[in-house]
């Protein structure tokens, strides 16, 4: 998979959705809740369930946007030890099985790392592009650089009310698509307004011709509808964690995989059948297998050339790829659509 190539397989996504009559489905689940296996367990059973595109949310301290139920899990993923390399990881995994996947990050884990490390080893891992809330004017020169150059969407959020100028300045630092906020507030903390939401998008349109996705307030079937005639997809992000808030992990997948269909089902459009997956291949320069129950242990397997074996809790990725072995109990039977099945 070339690095270079990850907005353009978002865009592409988005098309060919929109040229079926409906949105994207867009799920946002943390990675490392409730661990980071676990996490990606949920992220492959909401593609199962009839997801598009994954954004994976990484754990922040101070994650300003969202609201208790993000909030609490994000806080238990950092308590848990997550670091930006589980991110990648996940990244790897989804993105070598076929599933476009965009990460929702603060601004400042971006600083920290790097932001031409972060958009490189993004890039290499297999995602489609970055969602920024915070970003510091909309526009950060060495950031806008590094997502061009490993070609990545670059993906700002549109308040609903945002006047005209800052809809055109936010619009235009936009690739891939932009993020239209269905209501004022953290995420969580109330219902979208569909009128506003589909008028925000009306407003962006006029600025830009990128697609346009609403999120912010959509956690049923209900919210989904009646966004899905003006936007180009349909993010969910805190009613699918809050499923995961379940006493055990297989209840909390059970709940996540039911809210997806009756999301699906509010599109229009049926679940994908479905196949059991063998082996996953890689990105790049690791190799990830994910084994069915029945057969082989349960194991997920990263390497690298010329790397010596290192315990999982120093997990490392990218140009610092080391090779490792995550043997939890159960992890990982994947069952995927046929057509995100690589051979």
């Amino acid at each position: 998979m070339s690095e270079q190539d990850g907005r353009a397989r978002l865009e592409d996504v988005l098309a060919a959705k929109r040229e079926r009559g409906r949105p994207a489905l867009i799920g946002y689940l943390p990675i490392g809740h409730p661990s980071v296996p676990g996490s990606i367990e949920a992220m492959f059973a909401m593609v199962e369930a009839g997801v598009d595109i994954v954004e994976i949310g990484l754990p922040h301290h101070d994650p300003v946007m969202d609201g208790p139920v993000i909030r609490q899990a994000t806080e238990s993923a950092l308590r848990g030890g997550t670091r930006i390399a589980d991110l990648f990881t996940a990244v790897t995994a989804l993105a070598s099985a076929g599933v476009p996947v965009v990460c929702m990050t603060y601004w400042d884990p971006v600083e920290q790392y790097g932001a031409e490390r972060f958009a490189r080893d993004l890039a290499i891992a297999g995602g489609c592009g970055v969602i920024v809330p915070d970003l510091p004017g909309g526009r950060v020169p060495e950031w806008t650089a590094s997502t061009d150059a490993h070609g990545l969407a670059r993906i700002l959020v549109v308040p609903p009310d945002a006047s005209d100028e800052q809809i055109s300045r936010i619009a235009s630092a936009c690739t891939g698509f932009v993020y239209a906020a269905g209501r004022l507030g953290l995420t969580g903390s109330g219902e979208v307004d569909v009128a506003q939401a589909k008028n925000l998008v009306d407003r962006v349109r006029r600025v830009t011709t990128t697609s346009v996705c609403v999120g912010f307030g959509i956690s049923t079937p209900a919210h989904a509808a009646g966004v899905a005639t003006s936007a180009d997809g349909v993010i969910v992000g805190t009613a699918l964690v809050e499923c995961l808030a379940a006493s055990s992990l297989e209840a909390g997948l059970t709940r996540l995989t039911t809210l997806i269909g009756s999301l699906v089902a509010s599109l229009h459009t049926p679940a994908r059948p479905l196949r059991t997956t063998a082996c996953v291949p890689a990105a790049r320069d690791a190799s990830i297998r994910a084994f069915s129950r029945g057969g082989a242990p349960d194991t997920i397997t990263s390497t690298a050339p010329g790397v010596s074996n290192v315990p999982h809790d120093d997990r490392r990725f990218g140009a610092e790829a080391c090779r490792k072995e995550i043997a939890p109990e159960r992890f990982i039977s994947l069952h995927l659509p046929d057509d995100l099945l690589c051979a």
